[in-house]
């Protein structure tokens, strides 16, 4: 097995063991991550798993298709949970694309359909706004807000 994607398998299965700081240690100082709702840089990063981590009380997790070599790595995650502001459970499911560095993460990028999220996590007004632009870049106001409030209460500096 090539060992970024070893790695790989380590930050999911840290995930799986909800180990934020095995996560976190998975990355490159320089590592940036993009999903529909968070665009991120360095320690960010892991206080983002850190929250999601804290937050999703009753989080499952699966992964498989996990594919690295020296370059480019792939990956497909699914999370179940309740989502903490509407008590909707959501069903998330998460094509991931890698670059590495150093024997690090350097570039993470997950993919999801932002509107089947909305759909769930929101439930009418997802169904309704979900499509549009003006709900995705509310949910990202709102969880970059969230955010920083969390690195703030614990002393997490970006």
């Amino acid at each position: 097995m090539h060992p970024n994607e070893e790695l790989l398998h380590r930050f999911y299965q840290a995930f799986q063991r909800r180990d934020h700081a095995a996560m976190a240690a998975c990355y490159h100082p320089e590592a940036t991550f993009e999903d529909p709702v968070f665009r991120l840089r360095g320690a960010e990063i892991g206080a983002m798993w850190r929250m999601l981590i804290e937050r999703g009380k009753d989080m499952t997790m699966t992964y498989n298709h996990v594919q690295a070599d020296d370059q480019l790595g792939r990956a497909v995650w699914d999370a179940h949970y309740t989502f903490s502001q509407t008590k909707r459970r959501v069903h998330n499911h998460v094509p991931a694309r890698f670059t590495f560095r150093d024997g690090k993460i350097l570039t993470h990028h997950d993919e999801f359909n932002f509107w089947r999220w909305s759909r769930q996590a929101l439930g009418p007004i997802g169904w309704l706004l979900g499509w549009t632009p003006f709900l995705p870049k509310k949910v990202r106001a709102t969880a970059r807000q969230g955010l920083d409030a969390f690195m703030a209460q614990r002393g997490i500096s970006a």
